[in-house]
């Protein structure tokens, strides 16, 4: 009995009390649940509606994907996909992450390595691109499109414009902080950091900081 009270006192010390225990099984319970469960189902659905996936791809909840007939979404290698606020970090998700082209000619190109959690991905009639190894924070959306024609305004409700939409590209490393919005025709250059809730309407060079609504550059560093 001495013994396993000296065994028992010691452990205690360590942080191995009950709670802590309990805790921490549930915590990776729920990672590794979630991560086969979400995974599984990507893979299935990506079978069934012909979405392209490398090799290593995981997910954490469900992702919804919809793809228009002609339209192409291809995942990379190693990409890593949270649509659950169980695994999410920094805050939690807004909605499970999408991703969805409408035409027959979009694309979405994620690449190796990329991570993403909640986000909306939506190529209407372009192509979305995103290079190796992008981080895309909490809750943020890309968009090669308007939705609608600006002008005539009376038209708007039914005038689509496609005319008007134009392909976003990420280069390698690229990572968006939280809440961000990425719209049309923007390009970012290779290892930019875009700071939490910022609006990028314009390109962005390499190995720059940018952050606002519009995104600016407010620092320059070196690669």
């Amino acid at each position: 009995m001495p013994r396993l009270r000296l065994l028992w006192a010691k452990a205690h010390a360590l942080g191995f009390t009950l709670p802590n225990i309990i805790s921490y099984l549930s915590i990776k319970g729920m990672e590794h649940f979630g991560r086969f469960w979400g995974t599984l189902c990507l893979y299935l659905k990506a079978r069934l509606l012909g979405v392209s996936l490398g090799q290593g791809v995981k997910a954490h909840g469900a992702v919804g994907l919809c793809r228009y007939p002609g339209g192409t979404i291809k995942i990379g290698d190693d990409v890593s996909i949270i649509s659950s606020w169980r695994r999410a970090t920094a805050q939690t998700l807004y909605a499970p992450t999408r991703l969805r082209v409408f035409g027959p000619k979009a694309v979405i190109d994620i690449g190796q390595a990329c991570e993403m959690s909640g986000a909306s991905i939506t190529a209407r009639s372009t192509t979305i691109k995103l290079g190796r190894g992008c981080l895309l924070g909490p809750n943020c959306v890309i968009t090669d499109s308007d939705f609608h024609a600006p002008w005539p305004c009376e038209m708007r409700s039914i005038s689509p414009g496609f005319e008007l939409d134009q392909g976003v590209e990420l280069e390698d490393y690229v990572w968006v902080g939280m809440q961000s919005i990425i719209l049309k025709g923007v390009h970012i250059g290779r290892g930019a950091i875009i700071g939490a809730r910022s609006v990028v309407t314009r390109d962005i060079p390499s190995y720059s900081v940018a952050c606002g609504a519009p995104a600016r550059v407010i620092r320059r560093v070196e690669p």
